[in-house]
């Protein structure tokens, strides 16, 4: 049992010093396409979408009021905190796996198996989240031409009266994996153009917006108290962490080592700005009794007046929460990916396509898996899946940068976190502090997978890893 936790078991590490080195066979390697400016897009993309269109509408409502704007705020600042950790070992960890990768190479294999068991059930979830999203906006697109669904296909049982299934979030959902099976290049691409146009719909939401603000919207700005402010972040969270999806295609990146710490960072700033924009706009176009939560920019808007804007706000969200998905599938097949290369999973789900090179056999899995859950769980349970997870990765990532800081100062890095080690540490803190806002079934779900995971680990992963057998030293 003492070799258990040791250097050769499940404390075994992946080396720092190997790892430009390419992994695995030529069919489980990916390609380095990416440039600076395609990784920025994916990370915005990931990060402005569900949260702007979705989220702060279904929190606004029911969770925080005009507070919104400070559960924003506190989700940023925790995330903020994470996402220099993040830079830092992007620019030092350039491969595939992102907080998985991390945390194998700093903490051991077993600490790096549950962090990206726990990224495969929140990436997944939070794709379906999306998908929820877009389909409430594609509703709303319907009944202003004065079409319909049959009400079976509206939604997930439990979110109205007659629904079974929401049949266009689970063909978004296919949609989304098809894309990323076509090859990262073309998906970039597409991703970079739509990223574009979902900024511009969001600055057309702050400019109008802006002259139909009433300030009376504001008062009370805590209608549930301040603690609903701080429920709001909890729920919110996964919306503005698009970044650390995007550090799973670091090894799909041309310069990862210099390009990624900008991308993370710029993705981040460039999307607290405009969230903070959107939920001022949102807050004080309508009380927040009145917010749609399932399409609250459109329906403000028709409120205002301004039905043609309502219906291109609803349109830009299709469009522009589509990047999200596809940035969060992106980032849980890569994971998932790494980690069978890396035989903690079989081998069968690291092989890519042979001229696209892309992992098409997890990408599909994805696809299914997510479509299932974004028809049959409501949105809001479906939301608080993906957090708890994200934010224990959060944990282990900023606490591993404050190890590997002082245990291997010798490392170079393209990017240092600022403030060693108090900013990490702040986000340690307040990944933790947010926790504890989660309800208690999003605890026992996370259990529940954390249980699944370990019977796996030990019955299958520890004995097949690829570092079996070799030998590491924990305290370097």
């Amino acid at each position: 049992m003492a070799s258990l936790w040791s250097g050769q078991g499940v404390l075994r590490r992946k080396p720092i010093e190997h790892i430009e080195e390419p992994e695995g066979a030529p069919s489980q390697q990916l390609t380095r396409t990416l440039g600076l400016w395609q990784l920025t897009a994916i990370g915005v993309g990931g990060i402005i979408g569900a949260g702007i269109f979705t989220l702060a509408g279904t929190v606004a409502n029911g969770v925080a009021g005009p507070a919104v704007l400070l559960s924003f705020l506190i989700a940023g600042v925790a995330s903020a905190a994470a996402a220099f950790s993040y830079a830092e070992f992007a620019g030092l960890i350039p491969k595939a796996g992102s907080a998985y990768t991390y945390g194998y190479a700093v903490l051991g294999e077993l600490a790096g198996w549950f962090i990206g068991w726990d990224l495969l059930l929140e990436y997944t979830a939070i794709v379906a989240v999306v998908a929820i999203g877009i389909s409430g906006y594609f509703n709303f697109l319907l009944e202003e031409t004065g079409a319909s669904l049959p009400t079976w296909m509206l939604g997930a049982p439990g979110t109205g009266e007659g629904h079974r299934f929401d049949l266009i979030a689970a063909v978004l959902c296919l949609f989304t994996a098809y894309l990323l099976t076509l090859g990262i290049k073309n998906a970039a691409r597409f991703e970079t153009v739509v990223v574009v146009l979902k900024v511009l719909v969001v600055l057309l939401v702050v400019v109008v917006g802006f002259f139909h603000i009433k300030s009376d919207n504001y008062t009370p700005f805590f209608p549930f108290g301040v603690g609903g402010a701080f429920t709001g972040a909890a729920t919110v969270f996964f919306a503005v962490f698009g970044y650390d999806a995007m550090s799973t295609a670091a090894e799909e990146s041309k310069d990862a080592q210099r390009h990624m710490p900008k991308a993370i960072l710029y993705s981040l700033a460039i999307a607290m700005v405009l969230y903070v924009l959107a939920c001022l706009v949102l807050t004080g176009m309508q009380k927040y009794t009145d917010i749609d939560p399932e399409s609250g920019f459109s329906s403000a808007f028709k409120a205002a007046g301004l039905p043609v804007v309502a219906d291109i706000i609803a349109v830009g969200a299709i469009i522009g929460i589509l990047t999200v998905m596809f940035t969060f599938m992106l980032g849980v097949t890569r994971v998932w990916f790494s980690m069978s290369r890396d035989g903690l999973l079989p081998g069968w789900f690291a092989k890519t396509h042979p001229t696209r090179h892309v992992p098409t056999r997890v990408t599909w899995i994805v696809g299914v898996a997510s479509a299932a859950i974004a028809g049959f769980v409501p949105i809001g349970e479906a939301a608080e899946l993906t957090n708890i997870g994200i934010l224990l990765a959060f944990a282990v990532v900023c606490t591993s940068v404050i190890v590997l800081r002082y245990k291997r100062p010798d490392l170079p890095r393209t990017f240092r976190t600022p403030l060693m080690p108090f900013t990490p540490a702040v986000g340690v803190i307040a990944s933790i502090w947010l926790i504890t806002y989660l309800r208690v079934e999003t605890w026992l779900r996370f259990v529940v997978w954390f249980l699944v995971g370990l019977v796996i680990y030990f019955g299958y992963s520890y004995r097949n890893s690829k570092m079996a057998g070799r030998t590491t030293d924990p305290g370097r």
